[in-house]
């Protein structure tokens, strides 16, 4: 899978806490890719945008 395409935008769930943040790229077709913002050329996960929400529903806010 391709992740050339891939717009990255800070997740809303990232705080400004010591540099905890999370990228995520929604605009691919089919896939959500998630990455650490503090190593862009690092590893990525990727998620089928069904499991994406549940993962996101599940998560504490606090």
């Amino acid at each position: 899978m391709g992740l050339t395409h891939a717009t990255w935008r800070k997740s809303s769930r990232s705080t400004n806490n010591g540099g905890a943040c999370v990228e995520v790229a929604d605009n691919l077709p089919g896939v959500v890719a998630v990455r650490d913002s503090k190593d862009p050329t690092g590893p990525v996960l990727t998620f089928t945008p069904a499991s994406w929400r549940a993962f996101v529903a599940a998560t504490p806010t606090d």
